[in-house]
C-alpha cells in the first residue's frame, strides 16, 4: 500500500473532484487518476465512483476513508519519532475562539506552560462549528475546542470552562440609549443576529431567549462570526454571545453591554467550553492531556478537573 495512493484519494474526497485534488497537491490530473488506478488496482475494487457533478466514494471507499487517515497518521508519527521530532498535535478551533482565547493558550503553550520538559508542534484549523465537527469525525484533527451548543457528541470530550453570556448592541443603537435596563416587552421588538444555524450564538437565544416571544426577529448571517461582531457594531441588532467573542470590540468602545430588568425573562448565564477529541490518538494522548489541563487554566471560569472518566489519558487509550 503505497501512502501516495492514499493521499490522493483521501484529497479527492475532501476536495469532491480530482481536478481540485490535483490542484491542491500540486499534481496534474492526469497523475492523480493514475494514482487513484493504482489503488484500485492494489485493492481489487474500485473506491471511486465518478458522476457528472463531481466524485463520490463507493461503499467499499466508505470503508477505507477512516482506515486510509489513520494509516497516514500512524506513518507520519512513526518517521517523526524514529527521527525524534516533536510529536504533532492537529488543533481545531471555532472562529468565536480563535481572536481572544487561543492566542493566548498557544503562547503559553510554546512557553512551557504545559509542563516540564512538554513540546509539540501545533497545527491550527480555525472554522464554523460545522467544519471543526467535519474535520473531527474525518480524523483531519485530533482535537476540538468549540462552545457548548447543547448537541451530545460520541468522541471523548470534557468541559474544560465557562463564559459569561452577555446581550450587545451598537452605542448608538436604540436600546443601548435607552438609560434604563430592558425589559421583555422592549426586547420583543429588537432583531436577535446569530450567526450560522446551529451557532452558539443561535443556541444562547434559543436557551435564553425563548420566553423573549416565539415571533422575535432574527437575523440569519452564515458562516462568519467575525462578520456578525462588525453587522452588530455599525447598528443593525443585538447579538447574544459569550463575551470571549465581542471583548475586544466591548474594550474598545464598538460594542457595549446591555443591561437587562430583573423581571425580564431573559436570563443569561454562562455557556460551556469543551474539548472534544479522537478516540485513539497512541502516543499523543500525553500531549493531549497536558494540552486540555492547560487550556482548562486559561479559561475565564475554569472547570473543575474532570473525572477518569473522560479524560484524555484515559478515553484515548
Amino acid at each position: 500500500m503505497q501512502a501516495r495512493h492514499l493521499r490522493a484519494f483521501l484529497a479527492v474526497l475532501d476536495c469532491g473532484g480530482i481536478a481540485a485534488a490535483a490542484q491542491r497537491l500540486g499534481f496534474a490530473q492526469s497523475s492523480v487518476s493514475d494514482q487513484l488506478r493504482g489503488l484500485e488496482q492494489e485493492l481489487g475494487v474500485a473506491v471511486l465512483h465518478r458522476t457528472s457533478t463531481g466524485t463520490a466514494p463507493t461503499p467499499a471507499g466508505e470503508l477505507l476513508a477512516p482506515l486510509a487517515r489513520a494509516w497516514l497518521d500512524l506513518d507520519e508519527r512513526l518517521r517523526r519519532e524514529v527521527a525524534g521530532a516533536r510529536p504533532r498535535l492537529r488543533i481545531g478551533v471555532v472562529e468565536s475562539l480563535s481572536t481572544e482565547w487561543l492566542p493566548d493558550l498557544l503562547t503559553a503553550l510554546e512557553l512551557g506552560a504545559a509542563g516540564p520538559g512538554f513540546s509539540v508542534e501545533s497545527v491550527l484549523t480555525v472554522g464554523m462549528r460545522h467544519q471543526i465537527a467535519d474535520d473531527l469525525a474525518a480524523g483531519r484533527i485530533d482535537v476540538g475546542f468549540i462552545f457548548d451548543n447543547g448537541n451530545p457528541t460520541a468522541l471523548p470530550h470534557t468541559t474544560i470552562g465557562q463564559d459569561q453570556v452577555v446581550l450587545v448592541a451598537a452605542p448608538d443603537h436604540p436600546l443601548a440609549r435607552t438609560g434604563s435596563p430592558l425589559t421583555r416587552d422592549v426586547l420583543m421588538d429588537a432583531e436577535f443576529m446569530v450567526a450560522d444555524h446551529g451557532c452558539t450564538s443561535q443556541y444562547l437565544l434559543d436557551q435564553y431567549g425563548r420566553d423573549v416571544g416565539p415571533f422575535t426577529r432574527v437575523g440569519m448571517l452564515t458562516g462568519s462570526t467575525a462578520t456578525l461582531r462588525r453587522i452588530v457594531a455599525n447598528g443593525r441588532g443585538i447579538t447574544m454571545v459569550p463575551r470571549l467573542v465581542v471583548a475586544r470590540e466591548l474594550a474598545d468602545g464598538d460594542l457595549v453591554e446591555l443591561e437587562l430588568a430583573p423581571e425580564c425573562s431573559l436570563r443569561l448565564a454562562r455557556v460551556g467550553i469543551e474539548a472534544r477529541w479522537q478516540a485513539r490518538l497512541g502516543s499523543l494522548s500525553e500531549p493531549l492531556h497536558a494540552l486540555v489541563r492547560l487550556a482548562r487554566r486559561h479559561t475565564p471560569f475554569p472547570a473543575p478537573e474532570a473525572s477518569a472518566a473522560v479524560e484524555p489519558s484515559v478515553a484515548a487509550a
